[in-house]
């Protein structure tokens, strides 16, 4: 039997909290940074890390109030902030579903459906996928100005060409849900069909039940990458009223004037809905994280 030193058992313990401390607080000091220059007068990004004399303008600004300020002058929001969130949500979720479905549905084929050339078509899309997005933007650009001729609704300054673009990248998510259905027993499969059930049925009720806590997973990255994602979106998108939150607070750090203040509140404000998806699919993530881990 082993017998713990109470002595050094404690001094552990301490060494453990401590070192937790520490970590939380470099991770939460950038945070109360940004935070802090919400809450300050004017648009300063050197201050108390505390302000002194604490006010909700860029806040109320980033809401799309007026702000009156004590001399009487009244601040008008300068952007469209929550229009932004919207902007960003709406194209997150899209993508998101998106991505969803043509992920589980092709990992599903390449796992249980037999067809000349699926190994070969598996590593072509996963060295194609190797390549960053950034290297297609010119490209890109190029064919949704041609596709706007035919249609605006997919051409530039339209969401849903974003959506397309970031629904392309999809083959590290079949990757990881085909080493899911990979590890279900076959038994499954010859079992539903003496039962019946078409392919669709025992995909739909036997394996994509099975799924679910993997499919979260991917659901929360691709919605939180969609949302952060500026690279593409500030090439495609143009008008002010169309553009994500993460082109649209640029324009407060422009050439003529930085308003620090009011891109720390939108800045803060960009976290909420990827705060709110991860609350709602909480109880999905921590399983379908821990078995991705040995899956595939």
């Amino acid at each position: 039997m082993i017998v713990e030193n109470p002595r050094r058992l404690r001094l552990q313990k301490i060494a453990a909290h401590g070192f937790l401390i520490i970590f939380l607080a470099l991770i939460l000091f950038p945070f109360a940074m940004v935070l802090s220059i919400s809450l300050r007068e004017g648009n300063f990004t050197i201050g108390e890390l505390i302000p002194s004399n604490p006010t909700l303008e860029h806040w109320y600004l980033a809401l799309g109030f007026d702000y009156t300020r004590a001399d009487g002058t009244v601040v008008s929001p300068p952007y469209p902030v929550l229009l932004w969130m919207w902007n960003s949500v709406k194209i997150g979720l899209a993508a998101a579903f998106g991505v969803l479905v043509l992920s589980t549905v092709s990992a599903y084929a390449f796992s249980r459906i037999r067809f000349r050339g699926k190994a070969p078509l598996l590593d072509s899309l996963l060295i194609l996928q190797m390549f960053p997005t950034t290297l297609t933007l010119v490209a890109l650009f190029a064919i949704f100005d041609s596709l706007g001729s035919v249609s605006p609704v997919i051409g530039i300054d339209s969401h849903m060409s974003l959506v397309l673009v970031y629904m392309s990248a999809i083959m590290m998510h079949i990757w990881t849900l085909k080493g899911y259905f990979d590890n279900v027993d076959p038994a499954l499969d010859k079992a539903a069909a003496m039962d019946g059930a078409s392919p669709w049925q025992t995909f739909r009720h036997i394996f994509l039940p099975l799924v679910v806590p993997m499919m979260a997973v991917i659901f929360v990255l691709v919605f939180m990458g969609c949302v952060n994602e500026y690279a593409t979106a500030s090439v495609l998108i143009r008008s002010e009223d169309q553009m994500t939150l993460a082109v649209g607070s640029r324009l407060y750090l422009n050439e003529f004037k930085y308003l620090w203040g009011d891109f720390a509140a939108a800045a803060i404000l960009s976290g909420l809905p990827i705060t709110v998806v991860f609350l709602i699919a909480q109880k999905y993530l921590v399983s379908g994280l821990s078995d991705g881990a040995v899956k595939g």
